[in-house]
């Protein structure tokens, strides 16, 4: 009668310790399409917005220059 509590405790105890950690790759997106797309939607979001600011601390969204043109970088003519 003990080895089966004993067994179930230890499989208790790692279950709660393993618990997020499995041995094979868990899918990480939704089996469900639409939110499967919300989600992907989500991340390369996330991403895109990251290089916007890497140019915005770095200034390299102005206007160029070194063209022959004049620019102002305003809306118009």
């Amino acid at each position: 009668m003990r080895k089966p509590w004993l067994a179930l405790l230890f499989l208790g105890v790692v279950m709660a310790f393993g618990e997020g950690c499995a041995p094979v790759p868990l899918p990480h997106y939704a089996a469900y399409p639409p939110k499967r797309v919300e989600q992907l939607l989500n991340d390369s979001e996330n991403l895109r917005l990251g290089g916007d600011d890497w140019d915005r601390f770095w200034f390299l969204d102005q206007p160029s220059h070194m063209t022959p043109f004049r620019t102002h970088g305003g809306v118009g003519p």
